[in-house]
């Protein structure tokens, strides 16, 4: 098995090799830190290293944070799979099954903000599917404020609103 601290990172790259979407830094911490296999502040610097090296790719938004693995993540993960052990790999597996849809939901569904040159604030809305856009709805607002309001409430509401947009478009 490889030294405590790789192993945090192969468990990072080989749970984005597993999933063909993002993941949260909040979805990985779930399982690894349920799992008790390392502490919240080892984990933080495993996923740092691992994007300084160029292994996972950061998008970032002003609420959460979205992991993808690189073509060198992938590569390096093939290499080094065989140093996750079989139980922590069926561990990994039982957790993406179990989660899958859960977890997928929550990464394609995306809301950000940001100041445009009228001193008011735009709030891009998405809901994606396969790194497509399903619906892709930018809405401007007089204020930070406000923006993050709307953020919030796509995040909560964006089944609705993509409904009721769908139902009076067709």
């Amino acid at each position: 098995m490889a030294e405590p601290f790789t192993l945090y990172k192969l468990i990072i790259l080989y749970m984005l090799e597993k999933v063909d979407f993002p993941l949260t830094n909040s979805q990985i911490s779930e399982f690894i830190l349920d799992k008790g296999y390392t502490t919240y502040f080892k984990l933080q610097r495993a996923i740092a290293e691992l994007s300084e090296s160029g292994f996972i790719r950061e998008e970032s938004t002003h609420s959460r944070t979205f992991y993808h693995l690189t073509e060198e993540g992938a590569e390096t993960i093939q290499y080094f799979r065989n140093k996750i052990s079989p139980a922590i790999q069926s561990d990994i597996d039982e957790f993406l099954k179990e989660k899958h849809y859960e977890l997928k939901n929550e990464v394609s569904v995306k809301a950000d903000y940001f100041p445009n040159g009228n001193m008011e604030y735009s709030v891009r809305c998405q809901v994606m599917e396969n790194q497509f856009p399903l619906i892709d709805l930018t809405i401007t607002v007089p204020s930070e404020a406000e923006a993050q309001t709307v953020a919030n409430n796509w995040n909560k509401k964006n089944q609705e609103v993509y409904a009721l947009i769908m139902q009076n478009l067709l």
